[in-house]
């Protein structure tokens, strides 16, 4: 199973703060989604993340701070920290899009 990549011509426009295992909202703990044309880089800060896409099949990264997860518009998805972890997501649009 490959994991997700970032296309190449989209640019950054906003990023959350940094959280924590213990700050996490619930709604990323639970299925959620981003707009139509938003891709997201959840970046490890320290520690790990699990970052699941259901299914069928089901995939299932462990993130840390050598592997980023890449999130495409509109998936489900949702996020479960793995001990103590520090991390953000970064969000990304196309260069013309609105």
């Amino acid at each position: 199973m490959t994991a997700p990549v970032l296309p190449s011509g989209v640019e950054k426009y906003a990023e959350t703060p940094v959280f924590s295992e213990t700050s996490v909202p619930e709604k990323l703990l639970g299925l959620h989604d981003t707009k139509p044309g938003v891709w997201g880089r959840i970046v490890i800060l320290e520690g790990q993340l699990d970052y699941i896409i259901p299914g069928p099949p089901e995939q299932h990264y462990r993130l840390s701070t050598e592997q980023n997860g890449i999130i495409r518009p509109t998936e489900l998805h949702r996020v479960v920290p793995v001990g103590a972890v520090r991390f953000k997501v970064e969000f990304f649009k196309e260069n013309n899009a609105p």
